[in-house]
């Protein structure tokens, strides 16, 4: 065989090779609507004279646009997101509470800062609450004007209609974790408590498969799981960063924790039902990994999801958050 008829050989039987490969599939990253935090609601919302009458300015994810007057928020333009500031209105006193705050990343463009706080409400010693707050920013809808600090999970509609099968959540993140933290707990009412230890930051995403029974009642299986604490500072921004979404029943995998099991139904979150009315979704058990979902749940939060204690001044910041898909 001469070297020209060598030479086509080897290029026949190299592409003959390469034909028969499994060619590299590339990755899809969908971002979430309004997930680059660009755009923002500035609401001025004047509080009531008796606990000082001043304007309190909150913040929510949404197309550019200002609201004046202690008007009720509904999410604006198409935006899934929801967050923790929100107006109450507790016998006809009007308060302001803010966590959440649009922020500039130092390369430019804005981010989403969560921080968690000590909100204040004092009026002519007759009113003296103090409420740990932390800043929260979610999918679905708060339900305004808020008008008791019981059972904050009613108050949330949690989750919206979702079909798909990402394979991870992708991110930007920095946190900010105060030195020698420990955790604070105030409702408004009793004494305040403080424990030893940091809280975490912690952002997750949940699929579930849910239904409805004769009488309203919602109910989920759990399809997908990614959920993810963060405890120390960082040097800068975490850019790119993912939470891969776990199929099915996760229990056995080596890297499973506690927290990332089903919601405890004392801790059910809440959803509207064909009715109209708010119930708590109810998780009761674990679905096959190939099941299809009705639901994304998507959380970043300066706290570890349970409501009024945390470690007051952690920061979360986070941006670009979106899907990724083989």
């Amino acid at each position: 065989m001469n070297c020209q008829k060598l030479l086509k050989y080897l290029m026949a039987g190299g592409m003959s090779v390469l034909v028969g490969m499994p060619q590299a599939r590339a990755e899809r990253f969908e971002l979430l609507k309004y997930g680059d935090f660009e755009n923002w609601v500035t609401r001025h919302v004047p509080e009531s004279r008796i606990i000082g009458g001043k304007t309190k300015t909150l913040y929510e994810i949404a197309p550019n646009a200002t609201i004046e007057g202690d008007k009720a928020y509904q999410n604006m333009g198409g935006s899934p997101w929801a967050t923790s500031n929100v107006m109450a209105k507790v016998a006809t006193v009007t308060k302001g509470s803010n966590a959440v705050f649009p922020d500039t990343r130092p390369t430019g463009g804005r981010a989403c800062k969560m921080t968690t706080m000590m909100e204040h409400c004092k009026a002519l010693g007759i009113i003296n609450v103090d409420v740990v707050v932390a800043g929260s920013i979610f999918l679905g809808k708060f339900l305004e004007p808020v008008k008791s600090t019981k059972e904050p999970y009613s108050k949330m509609e949690m989750g919206i209609p979702f079909t798909g099968r990402p394979k991870a959540l992708r991110f930007d993140y920095k946190l900010d974790m105060p030195a020698n933290a420990d955790r604070t707990y105030s409702s408004g009412f009793g004494k305040k408590k403080t424990y030893s230890g940091h809280d975490n930051a912690e952002v997750f995403i949940i699929l579930q498969r849910r239904w409805e029974d004769a009488n309203g009642n919602l109910y989920a299986k759990r399809v997908g799981t990614g959920r993810r604490h963060f405890g120390k500072s960082t040097n800068g921004w975490v850019n790119n960063y993912e939470i891969p979404v776990w199929y099915g029943d996760i229990t056995s995998r080596s890297d499973y924790k506690q927290w990332m099991g089903l919601i405890p139904q004392e801790k059910s979150y809440y959803a509207r039902n064909s009715k109209g009315k708010m119930v708590p979704v109810k998780e009761v058990g674990w679905d096959s990994p190939d099941a299809k979902p009705t639901h994304l749940m998507l959380m970043a939060s300066s706290g570890s999801g349970t409501a009024y204690i945390g470690t007051l001044g952690l920061t979360l910041w986070v941006d670009n958050m979106g899907l990724l898909y083989d």
